[in-house]
């Protein structure tokens, strides 16, 4: 793994939860309330059409909840929001400023994520002094049909050859999540990220515990 400073505890990385950009602050609110109380400790807001105040507002409202459990809250290619404190950090890619440039507006002790998709992303987030990086499309998602996607064996070697931690992002449900379960260090990431998983779930805080339980190789409960 990268030589950087370490901002972040990897075990709040086990499940990462994506806003899914429909800008609708209540819903959003209600369904991190019902992740964060079912055990996710990061939450990342992916909302392209939210201006800067827009993100106040969510940050406002969401920050607390998530320091209440020590967990993360980060922002969408917003430096501005995580240079300004507003939340723990912000996720980078390569449409973003290069990862040493977002590290110095951000500051040294932000938590800096970056979205690769090969290799050469993935050392590129590691020399520039990302914390970790995610690493998709693992498995075909319903937000980008019929785009090529690694396979959980591809995904194993690239996580295997990172310089940094990895959380796989892709089509991810408890399914393949159990799937993951078995891996063994280095191919095994830290955790999953998943958006339709949770946000357009019918009961969010039920799916965040199927996540983190078969992310873990535990069986259903009775």
């Amino acid at each position: 793994m990268a030589a950087v400073p370490r901002r972040v505890d990897l075990t709040l990385l086990k499940l990462v939860v994506i806003s899914d950009g429909r800008g609708d602050l209540a819903r959003l609110e209600r369904t991190v309330a019902a992740a964060v109380d079912a055990g996710a400790r990061c939450v990342q807001l992916r909302e392209p059409n939210w201006s800067a105040r827009h993100y106040l507002e969510a940050c406002e409202r969401l920050l607390p909840r998530l320091d209440r459990v020590r967990g993360l809250l980060l922002v969408n290619d917003r430096l501005d929001v995580a240079a300004a404190r507003l939340c723990h950090g912000a996720q980078i890619g390569h449409r973003s400023l290069p990862p040493e440039i977002a590290r110095d507006v951000v500051g040294p002790h932000a938590v800096l994520g970056y979205s690769a998709h090969d290799l050469g992303e993935l050392d590129l987030a590691a020399a520039g002094g990302c914390d970790f990086a995610l690493l998709s499309p693992v498995w075909p998602t319903a937000s980008k049909p019929g785009l090529p996607h690694l396979g959980p064996d591809r995904a194993g070697q690239l996580t295997g050859g990172a310089r940094l931690p990895v959380v796989w992002l892709g089509g991810i449900d408890a399914a393949h999540a159990a799937a993951i379960a078995p891996l063994q260090p280095p191919r095994r990431p830290v955790g999953i990220a998943v958006r339709g998983a949770v946000m357009a779930a019918d009961d969010p805080a039920a799916a965040v515990r199927a996540l983190l339980r078969a992310f873990d190789g535990l069986a259903e409960p009775a």
